[in-house]
């Protein structure tokens, strides 16, 4: 039977690259191959959003008040926004003086005693059972206490890890909206499916009024939760800090936020809501779920994505813990230097000694190819198959295993029979897991080739966008499957250029990692491989078809009608181009439809057939056909 073909019309979100939308992220990542034009738009671009300067009507603003010129801009902050873009030493908190406490215990003899004097006020509330209170006469009290008891410091200590993959400097999703109390992952949330939705160049309550409420989906988490101040960080740090817990921290810390945001704050949504998590799998999770309902027809357009903000002190100190990410030291060792060099800190499929932590948010808007072409929207790309398969017995949870050579096989084999073996030989290239970790450039470059010798592919073209964006946990796929879409737009492979040769232990019979930009406009890529290996044993790999690819599929299916849709189009295309000039000035018209009018629950209309909801233009419909018609029975007497 014939399916649905989940294609792309929207994407957006932000990275330590910069914006998505408009692949303003992927220019900064092929900066160096890009055309003078180019480089300038992505340098002024990027100006704007860092707070450089301010687009007004007479030009652009710096902080003293002058007037520049786009040419002035560029040649004005041309370092500077690439200093302060990608992977580089972390700007959001001082790593080498993270403020923390220290347990103390005081020497002693037996019956010894310590005095200190405190504020009155400041007394606990239940003092320690050893502790003898007096009161002295200007407010404050002494205490004695006995020498055995464990008292907390303040103090700072140092990450052993310092760089990381942070949004661009001096760009702060908070300022963009009215952010309340909202943790930062999910103020990304919000920022990065308003930049998807605004990049169809199509309302969304035109795209809302063509669909069912309820074929209506959003498909979003964080792998980790909310862990900034705001979410639960601050609601299981508060008794420790000795400061009161709020009644925002519980709830908005669940990773199944950004999906909730979205529904009540974005899209104003009573559809399908759907929130898993796959470790550093989970974008290909939520996408595997949403390219499933979109090919049965349960679904007919989807947001799909996630929003992760784990750059903070725990998480880091966790994973260093684990071995897990490149130290300062090691990566001194590696360079024999004194000095890290964080910009390179992230080295896919080179000498390297772990990853590098990251923040990101990355959206996805979806449909089926037939309300596509109803609606006339630009198509980026399509999802046609996406697999996920476990590792089975496991000697440790981080040891890669089995599960991904299936899912990489089959999602190889699945390309081959939608497109043809040719095209997969010669005009498809994989975006790695590329973790940076000595173990993965070993198993998944064996996996690579393995997978390669087994359908005859050579010179398979191989690249890691966490060489230039770190790992985003949760939204590294991601930050993988929206750079893909800037290689079938620009016709560029990004070179892992944090590499000076790739390790001696990569295998590499059979595919190619290009550590300069690739220039593939002779040789263009229609199909890629976006792969994903996860803590667990989550593994994932998806295929991604170009634009062309989906054009020439489409056109089969719609024959003379194509062309009536490719006129419709255009006006999809200039609404994005419109919105794109404005994201570009850092004006990002951020989605926030907080305290709008609720719906009435009293004024639903319900019936046999099904609901009719205020303000939405068509009804949930019941589906009453039996899907099991082979099953028709009628009980027994006497039988329940």
């Amino acid at each position: 039977m014939t399916q649905s073909l989940p294609v792309i019309v929207g994407f957006g979100g932000y990275n330590a690259a910069g914006r998505s939308s408009s692949h303003q992220g992927f220019r900064r990542m092929v900066f160096e191959s890009l055309p003078a034009p180019e480089q300038t738009k992505t340098v002024v671009g990027l100006a704007c959003l860092m707070g450089c300067v301010t687009k007004q009507d007479q030009g652009y603003i710096d902080s003293k008040g002058n007037v520049l010129t786009r040419e002035a801009v560029e040649t004005e902050y041309r370092a500077q926004v690439l200093d302060g873009t990608l992977i580089r030493r972390i700007e959001s908190f001082d790593p080498a003086a993270v403020p923390g406490n220290k347990k103390i215990s005081f020497s002693h003899e037996e019956g010894e005693k310590i005095v200190f004097t405190m504020v009155k006020r400041d007394l606990p509330s239940n003092c320690p059972h050893d502790w003898q209170v007096r009161d002295l006469d200007d407010g404050r009290v002494e205490v004695t206490a006995s020498a055995l008891s464990d008292y907390l410091i303040e103090s700072h200590y140092e990450l052993v890890s310092k760089a990381g993959g942070q949004l661009p400097r001096g760009f702060d999703p908070a300022n963009h909206y009215n952010s309340r109390f909202h943790p930062k992952s999910l103020q990304m949330a919000l920022l990065g499916s308003s930049d998807a939705i605004h990049s169809t160049g199509i309302d969304w309550d035109v795209i809302a009024a063509h669909v069912n409420p309820d074929q209506v989906g959003v498909y979003s988490s964080s792998a980790l939760g909310q862990l900034t101040e705001e979410g639960f960080s601050g609601l299981l740090q508060g008794r420790q800090k000795g400061v009161r817990t709020t009644a925002k921290q519980m709830p908005l810390g669940l990773n199944s936020m950004p999906a909730d945001f979205i529904n009540a704050y974005v899209l104003g949504s009573v559809g399908h809501t759907e929130a898993i998590t796959g470790a550093c799998a989970t974008f290909l999770y939520v996408l595997q779920a949403a390219v499933r309902d979109i090919r049965n027809g349960r679904r007919r357009v989807a947001i799909v994505g996630n929003a992760e903000a784990a750059l903070v002190p725990e998480v880091s100190e966790g994973f260093a813990n684990m071995s897990a990410l490149a130290s300062d030291e090691n990566l001194c060792k590696l360079d024999g230097s004194d000095t890290p060099d964080w910009r390179r800190a992230s080295r896919p499929f080179g000498q390297n000694c772990g990853f590098t932590l990251a923040e990101a948010t990355q959206y996805l808007v979806l449909m089926d190819d037939a309300l596509a072409v109803e609606l006339g929207a630009d198509i980026h790309g399509a999802v046609p198959e996406v697999f996920i398969n476990a590792d089975g017995v496991k000697k440790s949870i981080s040891a890669p295993g089995v599960g991904n050579y299936i899912s990489f096989a089959k999602a190889v084999a699945s390309a081959i029979s939608i497109v043809g073996k040719e095209t997969v030989q010669q005009h498809s290239f994989v975006h790695a897991h590329g973790s940076s970790t000595p173990a993965n450039r070993t198993t998944e470059s064996e996996l690579i080739d393995r997978v390669a010798a087994a359908f005859d592919i050579y010179d398979w073209p191989v690249t890691a966008a966490k060489a230039y964006v770190g790992h985003s946990l949760s939204t590294a796929s991601g930050d993988q499957l929206v750079s893909a879409l800037g290689t079938f737009k620009y016709h560029v492979i990004p070179g892992i250029k944090t590499i000076t040769s790739i390790a001696p232990d990569v295998y590499q019979e059979r595919a190619r990692f290009a550590l300069n930009d690739m220039d593939t406009s002779e040789r263009k890529m229609h199909v890629s491989f976006i792969n994903s290996k996860g803590f667990g044993g989550n593994n994932a790999t998806a295929v991604v078809l170009s634009p062309e690819q989906v054009d020439s599929m489409l056109s089969v299916r719609y024959g003379d009608d194509y062309a009536d849709y490719l006129s419709r189009r255009e006006q999809a295309i200039a609404n994005a181009e419109a919105y794109a000039s404005r994201a570009d000035n850092a004006e990002l018209d951020v989605i926030y439809r907080f305290g709008e009018t609720l719906i009435d629950e009293a004024e639903l209309s319900l019936s046999e057939q099904g609901i009719d909801i205020p303000g939405f233009a068509r009804s949930v419909e019941f589906n009453l056909q039996n899907p099991y018609p082979d099953m028709q029975g009628t009980p027994a007497d006497g039988e329940a």
